[in-house]
């Protein structure tokens, strides 16, 4: 039904008024009584074999929703009835802030990808973390995407991590450093060894000061050269880090099918989708193979089908998150990967 009748009617609508519109079609159903048992019996999907624990956390399957879905934690008790294993909010900045000016989410339907830049809007950590408080279903696993706001300069980046880890950290399970979107100008600058270094250092510090410290992963991109990706596990090791989200969007635009001109027409942005599909898997394999499997791995990008989850998990992810993919393949697909893992 979401292919045949729902996701051609959504696809007739600037792509970030469908998501508006998703958003509150499934806030106002959820509220009618009854619909919610409806959803999770439609997608929710339970075996003890999808059962995971990862840096601690007992999954009930490795099936995630990556940030930039649910940036304000506006839906989680929805979301919880698709049958996600966790969902990653975010990401979340200190500040509320608008992000980049509209249009900033396109459509590329012959990829199966979209280009997004975003930028960061969001409530707000304090906003997002009072909604958090709020949530009924206390059962899901949330994981906290934190950035830096737009207008804070890289040298006092990490006040704004750690402003963000302390509005949040009694209401989330885990956190995740983004410093890899290409849509905040400069963010990106924060991969470099030293000044990345300095930033988890400081976050991590703030952690693990705490009485039960949250598992603080690091978010990188599919853009990063083999020694880039050294110098992550390396990274991960000094700071201890419980694990990396592999991966973000690329800035990359090779082997489009959608026509050169239209996607120059359409500006700067991340790309995700089907086209990241590869690359994130051998990012994934190649960390996986260099920290020798000691570094837990959420694999993200391109996961359209539940074989492109099963390639991430035989690469080394030990959980997996959809974003793009759920877009276009609709809710079914959380319960087809896991029906497919548990045969």
């Amino acid at each position: 039904m979401y292919k045949s009748v729902v996701k051609p009617l959504l696809f007739k609508l600037d792509a970030e008024r469908a998501h508006h519109l998703v958003f509150d079609n499934l806030r106002r159903a959820a509220r009618v009584p009854g619909v919610g048992a409806l959803l999770r019996g439609l997608y929710d999907y339970q075996h003890p074999s999808l059962e995971r624990t990862v840096f601690g956390l007992k999954f009930p399957n490795p099936v995630g929703l990556a940030a930039g879905f649910d940036k304000n934690a506006a839906l989680t008790d929805e979301l919880a009835t698709l049958g996600f294993g966790f969902v990653e909010i975010g990401t979340v900045t200190p500040r509320p802030q608008p992000g980049n000016p509209q249009p900033r989410l396109f459509r590329l339907p012959q990829d199966g990808a979209l280009i997004n830049r975003m930028g960061f809007n969001n409530d707000g950590a304090p906003a997002v973390a009072a909604r958090l408080a709020g949530r009924r279903n206390r059962q899901l696993i949330i994981g906290g995407n934190i950035g830096k706001n737009k207008d804070t300069p890289n040298a006092e980046a990490a006040a704004d991590y750690l402003a963000a880890y302390d509005a949040l950290t009694d209401v989330v399970d885990y956190f995740v450093v983004n410093v890899s979107s290409p849509n905040t100008p400069g963010l990106r600058e924060l991969q470099e060894k030293k000044p990345l270094i300095d930033l988890l250092q400081q976050v991590q510090a703030r952690n693990l000061a705490r009485p039960v410290p949250r598992p603080l992963l690091l978010k990188i991109a599919p853009d990063l050269t083999d020694a880039q990706l050294d110098d992550i596990i390396e990274i991960a090791e000094e700071t201890h880090l419980s694990g990396l989200v592999a991966t973000n969007t690329t800035i990359g635009r090779g082997g489009l099918r959608t026509d050169a001109g239209h996607v120059t027409g359409l500006g700067a942005g991340g790309l995700s989708g089907r086209p990241l599909r590869e690359r994130a898997t051998e990012v994934i394999r190649y960390l996986h193979r260099r920290s020798a499997g000691g570094l837990p791995i959420i694999g993200a990008g391109g996961i359209h089908s539940a074989a492109d989850a099963q390639e991430k998990l035989a690469a080394g992810a030990s959980l997996v998150q959809l974003y793009t993919g759920f877009i276009y393949e609709g809710p079914g697909l959380v319960k087809q990967i896991n029906r497919s893992l548990v045969r």
